[in-house]
């Protein structure tokens, strides 16, 4: 036996090409019209749709950073600290008036309610005008 006289032992079948007339041809056993019928992508496009969901957001979008800050009133000044001690956000943190905020430490700011009789120094807070009056007015000093 030579190499030319190698033979297929079984003849190859052709797919059958359908929609070229004959008995499967126009319509190709799908149908008339619609969906199924056409030519392509059968299936919906699913990220189209999942963005057609989002809303429609118009204008101008300004993200306003909410201020990291605590309050503290002069009433729990009075209470927690003695006289002639400083007050600031590192020993108000020990003696957990406030907390950290994402693990930042907080702005604060001290208010005017309540009242004091402790001479207290004050260092790295805001103080409303109101609380600084009373801070003075009680031989406190604000920095």
């Amino acid at each position: 036996m030579q190499l030319h006289e190698l033979k297929p032992r079984y003849k190859l079948k052709h797919s059958r090409r359908v929609g070229r007339g004959g008995k499967r041809g126009t319509y190709s056993g799908k149908g008339v019209k619609g969906q199924s019928a056409r030519a392509g992508r059968k299936m919906k496009p699913y990220i189209r749709e999942l963005i057609k969901r989002y809303p429609k957001l118009r204008g101008y979008r300004f993200k306003i950073k909410s201020t990291k800050s605590k309050i503290v009133n002069l009433d729990i000044l009075e209470k927690h600290f003695e006289a002639g001690q400083t007050v600031n956000p590192q020993v108000l943190l020990e003696k957990k008036i406030i907390r950290k905020i994402e693990g930042k430490m907080p702005e604060v700011k001290i208010l005017g309610e309540g009242k004091i009789t402790k001479s207290l120094a004050i260092e790295d807070c805001l103080v409303s005008k109101q609380a600084k009056e009373k801070i003075e007015k009680a031989n406190g000093v604000v920095k």
